[in-house]
């Protein structure tokens, strides 16, 4: 088992034991005993002063503003602290000017790399390779700490069900048990297995807890409303995945959870994060979720705020300035307990103590720093190729190119500030190779390009008459189509999800011009393609690629690596089908097997009375988990150890994987269960497991899964593990929609 499994596959369903979580490398002694060492020449106002976050601003300059609060030690951690110039002169100011020389830990958003730009998260997510996003965080976390980061917000593991809303973009898709695994994963590439002061590692931050990707309507920062049942099912395990990942610090969520916000959810922070999964690192509010709860409704000031967010045990407030301005004279009057403080404070430096901050000198960036190296760009590549997702190929694809000219078309094949995608802060854009450029360097004037549109948003036509006759010579096209990088992320929500602007034109005119198109979409979310899916011949999902796109969508395009991908989100045909995911409960009367199918958009008559729309087919443009190649596998009928097990049994489950196709490749194998009769409805599906296999042609390699206790339990609206007898339906497949399965039984439970 990998360092990543070890964490998840038997903890991941167990989330209300307490278990070590792992946090530090040194002994929990010898931490504790530094930290109380600190903590003891600590005033009250320095103690509050560890718990603020405060911003800076980009540059090499320090503000005045912030030198003041790190001379009056009132500032424990700064977000966006500027050049690494800057940063260097603030630690020197904390190491000479500050009251106790306590560093000052460093945050920033390093989301999907840094310098370098791998895949957005969900880009990621669709390599279903775990070791592949470990080693894209840890060159993330490398690149950051030879710039003076030692502290990222990262991984967000909010299950995402809604293509609306726009920080989709950022999550690892819809599913529980894959944005765990994914989500560990990237916790042990930033920090390694345990928190420690290893030259390149900085603390991660599981984000936003908890519900944030529940939001109403896929508008961001709206209401959220969560059943006990779903929080505990769907929603808590990612997080406590992360928790025995060993992850540093939490950051609550700007939405309310039933009512109550996030940031001061006592159910969440108290009872769940800290009483029963013991977590002793700290928690960080999201940018001024504290100070945002007086507009929620739920706070009437800024001391509500204090009061609020100090009782359930929020450790560190970013950006507004509650703590700042109340808490000092909420403890005095007694309404916060000093100890909730002292707690606070502790965890704290407890993660600034395990990071070594108490022990490094940040001088500027090393001269042996691999920042933008060729090494972090060849996994930045690989990590593209592994994301992209082939929906549609009519013999389109790969595409030999011979002497012949090959058409490129769209604004997003040289947009290298849209291919890095949301959240790239730091990209240096001239470093991005985009796929116009990378197929001018391999195939030179055979390459015929042109715009086709201003934007990607553009609702100007004028220059499509002119594009489809620059293609007059051309029978192949590659249209490079999708989303600007801003059209998704933190507060970018979209109520239609179509390609924007007069993409769709562009692409009707090419295919009435009886161009063969191969649509290449970049895109922050799943976008529905209905309307253009026909006209062309192959679909080849990018979504913001990173800095090696344009490298990685050469070879699958030409066919020197076959796609591998997986989509870790459905695909709607039409946004009136959202949310739609595979794991959902069966209705009492399940959809009419004669409605599927149906044309989009026409109202036909009914057919019975059934769970099913009259203008759509129930069923996704794209399944959970679907995604082509350019070779073929075949996977065997599942052998079972045995059929029937008792509590505490576990039963293995093998299969054989051969390639069957004549190029290399990879497929995914996915194991699903459903748990037939349950005291509460339990979905049709549900993944509890996957492995990628590597094959040549002809090859094969057994795969097997484990079934047990942990596979077969469920969580009871209050957090109690259920493990009931009975009958379980194990699936076995490459899609969510493309599974065989066999029935085993659970007996003896006692």
């Amino acid at each position: 088992m990998n360092r990543v499994n070890k964490y998840v596959a038997a903890l991941v369903l167990l989330p209300v034991l307490a278990l070590n979580n792992m946090l530090f490398a040194q002994s929990n002694t010898e931490v504790e005993n530094k930290v109380n060492e600190i903590f003891n020449q600590l005033t009250l106002e320095e103690k509050i002063g560890q718990m603020i976050q405060i911003a800076s601003t980009n540059g090499d300059e320090v503000p005045q503003y912030v030198i003041d609060a790190i001379k009056e030690g009132r500032v424990g951690s700064i977000l966006n602290a500027g050049t690494p110039k800057a940063i260097a002169k603030i630690q020197k100011i904390v190491a000479k000017e500050s009251p106790n020389k306590i560093p000052l830990i460093i945050g920033r958003d390093v989301i999907h790399g840094y310098k370098t730009i791998f895949p957005i998260p969900l880009g990621q997510a669709a390599s279903w390779n775990r070791g592949l996003v470990e080693t894209g965080a840890n060159i993330a976390g490398k690149e950051a700490y030879d710039e003076g980061i030692n502290w990222t917000f990262a991984p967000m593991i909010d299950i995402s069900r809604d293509p609306r809303w726009g920080r989709i973009a950022e999550s690892l898709g819809e599913d529980p048990y894959l944005t765990a695994e994914l989500g560990a994963a990237m916790v042990v590439g930033f920090q390694g297995n345990e928190l420690s002061a290893e030259e390149g590692r900085i603390a991660a931050c599981a984000k936003h807890f908890i519900g944030y990707g529940a939001t109403e309507n896929g508008k961001d920062y709206n209401a959220v409303s969560i059943p006990d049942y779903q929080l505990w099912n769907t929603y808590l395990p990612p997080f406590k995945a992360a928790l025995d990942a060993g992850v540093g610090t939490f950051m609550t969520a700007f939405n309310d959870i039933n009512g109550v916000p996030a940031s001061a959810n006592q159910f969440l922070l108290k009872e769940v994060l800290r009483d029963q999964w013991k977590f002793d690192g700290f928690v960080v509010s999201d940018w001024e979720s504290m100070s945002q709860m007086i507009k929620q409704g739920y706070s009437e000031n800024l001391r509500d705020v204090a009061l609020q967010s100090a009782s359930a045990q929020l450790d560190m407030e970013m950006v507004s300035s509650s703590y700042q301005a109340h808490l000092k004279e909420l403890v005095e009057s007694g309404e916060v307990d000093i100890e909730m403080v002292n707690t606070a404070v502790k965890n704290i430096l407890r993660v600034k103590v395990a990071l070594g901050l108490f022990d490094k000198d940040y001088k500027g960036v090393p001269k042996n720093t691999e920042i933008l190296s060729d090494a972090h760009k060849e996994e930045a590549k690989k990590m593209a190729i592994e994301s992209l997702v082939l929906l549609k190929n009519d013999n389109a694809l790969p595409l030999a190119i011979g002497k012949e000219k090959i058409g490129i078309v769209g604004p997003l094949a040289d947009a290298p500030a849209e291919q890095v995608g949301t959240w790239s802060l730091d990209a240096v854009i001239d470093q991005v190779e985009t796929p116009l450029n990378t197929f001018q360097e391999a195939y030179g004037d055979q390459i015929v390009f042109a715009k086709g549109l201003e934007n990607a948003r553009s609702n100007k036509t004028d220059q499509i008459k002119a594009t489809v006759e620059a293609m007059n010579e051309v029978k192949d096209v590659i249209v490079f189509a999708g989303e600007d990088a801003i059209l998704s992320g933190e507060g970018h929500s979209r109520a239609f999800i179509n390609l924007p602007g007069a993409q769709e034109e562009l692409i009707n005119a090419l295919a009435d011009a009886g161009k063969n198109i191969i649509l290449v979409v970049q895109a922050g979310r799943p976008l529905t393609l209905e309307a253009v899916e026909n006209k062309v011949n192959a679909i080849l999902y990018a979504w913001h690629p990173g800095t090696m796109g344009g490298p990685a969508l050469l070879d699958v395009i030409t066919g020197k690596v076959s796609p591998s991908g997986k989509l870790p989100v459905t695909f709607p045909r039409t946004v009136g089908q959202v949310p739609i995911y595979y794991s959902s409960i069966e209705s009492g009367r399940p959809a009419n097997p004669q409605m599927l199918g149906i044309p989009t958009g026409t109202p036909l008559d009914p057919v019975g009375l059934t769970n099913n729309y009259l203008d759509v087919s129930v069923t996704p443009a794209y399944a959970f988990g679907y995604g082509l190649t350019y070779t073929s596998f075949s996977i065997s009928k599942p052998k079972f150890s045995k059929l029937e097990l008792t509590k505490g049994e576990k039963i293995t489950v093998e299969v054989e994987v051969k390639n069957t196709g004549k190029k290399e490749g990879a497929e995914v194998v996915q194991l699903y269960i459903r748990d037939k009769v349950a005291s509460y409805m339990r979905p049709k599906l549900e993944l509890k497991g996957f492995e990628k296999v590597y094959l040549a042609p002809g090859e094969s390699k057994k795969v097997t899964f484990e079934i047990g206790p942990d596979q077969l339990s469920f969580f009871d609206k209050n957090g109690n593990v259920l493990l009931e007898k009975g009958k379980f339906e194990i699936f076995v497949g490459n899609a969510s929609d493309n599974l065989v399965s066999e029935i085993i039984t659970l007996k003896e439970v006692k």
